[in-house]
């Protein structure tokens, strides 16, 4: 009998590639998983694992395994999500990891919403990077995640997770007053930025990435020169001619913006995806239900095309 809190530890494994991560990720110590993943061996009659350099990686029945541990796992969350609906009422806490802009779009709006329609329902936010809901949400550390589309995160046919498509916004470009584009009218062409001194997130933040990919498409790669991943920062470094930005749109909100030129531009790859998702099978949790349907109705109420 394949013990599933070893399947878990397996994947954590497996996602995390070093079992000292992979302990930090389950709060739990390096020699217990290390002992779990033993017993999993034990039980299974293979090798999982081999040594990588520094790492770990899954051996041919690691794989194989893996595979299934993902199944087993995601029909455990339906298990669960169905018990919990047999229960009469519906009332608990659900831990929400999400981007501070995501918060405040649609996190906050879904909070009030909740107070009315199920108030047995508490959340419990987590502010987190667009790119680290994700982890936290397969490691067990949410309930759900809002996050954005970025280069290396799980793809949208990842069996481990359901997907909601919440709102898709566009970047603008951000100008000093005295630049040659802040006056014009109607969408810049990115690739009019070509040769101009960039500021721009850090490598690793997803806005980063869609930053790089609409300059790649237009032809050039960004001279970042500046790198900051508050966009307050971003904006008063570009109303002191330090360079251009292009930032989410809804960034934009509540920031002082009388010392630049917000232009729209014409790339429709200037754009971030955001989406909610939880573990395969937990969708159907009586208590992250009416999260996803107020997370939903909140991101239908924006206008941030």
């Amino acid at each position: 009998m394949i013990d599933a809190r070893r399947l878990r530890t397996l994947r954590a494994v497996a996602d995390h590639r070093t079992v000292t991560a992979a302990a930090a990720a389950l709060y739990l110590t390096p020699s217990a998983v290390s002992q779990q993943l033993a017993a999993l061996e034990q039980e299974t009659g293979h090798e999982l694992l081999a040594r990588d350099g520094r790492g770990v990686r899954l051996t041919a029945a690691g794989e194989i395994l893996l595979l299934h541990a993902d199944l087993v796992l995601a029909q455990l969350e339906r298990a669960e999500a169905d018990l919990a609906a047999y229960r009469d009422g519906v009332e608990g806490e659900v831990t929400v990891a999400a981007f501070a802009t995501g918060i405040a779009l649609v996190l906050a709006p879904a909070i009030g919403a909740l107070a009315q329609t199920a108030p047995g329902v508490r959340l419990k936010v987590l502010d987190a990077e667009g790119d680290a809901s994700l982890p936290m949400l397969l490691d067990g550390r949410a309930d759900i995640a809002v996050a954005v589309e970025y280069r290396g995160a799980p793809r949208a046919d990842d069996r481990r997770l359901t997907r909601v498509p919440l709102y898709a916004e566009p970047f603008d470009a951000v100008l000093p007053l005295g630049h040659p584009l802040a006056s014009g009218q109607g969408p810049i062409a990115v690739a009019e930025l070509a040769t101009e001194p960039w500021i721009g997130p850090y490598p690793g933040n997803p806005c980063h990435d869609v930053v790089l990919l609409a300059c790649e498409y237009a032809g050039f790669q960004p001279r970042l020169v500046h790198s900051s991943d508050d966009f307050r920062a971003v904006v008063a470094l570009a109303s002191a001619g330090a360079g251009v930005a292009l930032v989410p749109r809804s960034a934009l909100r509540g920031t002082e913006l009388s010392a630049v030129a917000v232009r729209p531009v014409d790339s429709a790859l200037a754009t971030r995806r955001v989406f909610a998702a939880v573990r395969a099978g937990a969708e159907r949790h009586p208590l992250v239900r009416p999260v996803l349907a107020a997370l939903t109705a909140a991101a239908g109420s924006l206008a941030v095309e």
